[in-house]
């Protein structure tokens, strides 16, 4: 085979290879790819590098059939993550518009995490125990 036609054939091959994979990567729903899962979480090491600069603003403990805290304020940007220890399981459902992005699975034991990108009020609770309610602020 002449140095031309390998070179097309191994270029026609790295193409079927990267179609493929994209082919598999845009499965599902891409509308919120970044915020669902249907999964259920993978545990998440607490420890990081102390290089490596972490934008986590809050921990929101999900417990005793509550969040905690209920109310807190971040800022654009921060990130944060309800952590879930409850003897029954619950989720984090956004109310309102604004807050239509907030839409965790539901979790007996784990966390999730949601990054606040625009400044806002955003009201959640619980799909499962609707008393259960919190708010972030996000300035």
């Amino acid at each position: 085979m002449s140095m031309v036609r390998h070179r097309a054939a191994r270029v026609a091959a790295g193409f079927t290879v990267v179609a493929a994979l994209l082919a598999a990567g845009c499965s599902g729903d891409a509308d919120n790819a970044a915020t669902t899962t249907t999964r259920k979480p993978r545990p998440v090491s607490t420890t990081t590098t102390p290089s490596v600069e972490v934008d986590a603003a809050l921990t929101v403990e999900v417990s005793d059939m509550k969040y905690s805290p209920a109310q807190a304020t971040v800022k654009v940007g921060q990130t944060v993550t309800w952590k879930f220890s409850d003897k029954a399981p619950h989720n984090v459902q956004g109310i309102g518009d604004k807050a239509m992005g907030i839409n965790s699975p539901i979790i007996d034991k784990g966390e999730w995490s949601y990054t606040f990108t625009q400044p806002g009020t955003y009201r959640y609770l619980c799909s499962l125990h609707p008393e259960m309610r919190g708010q972030i602020t996000v300035e």
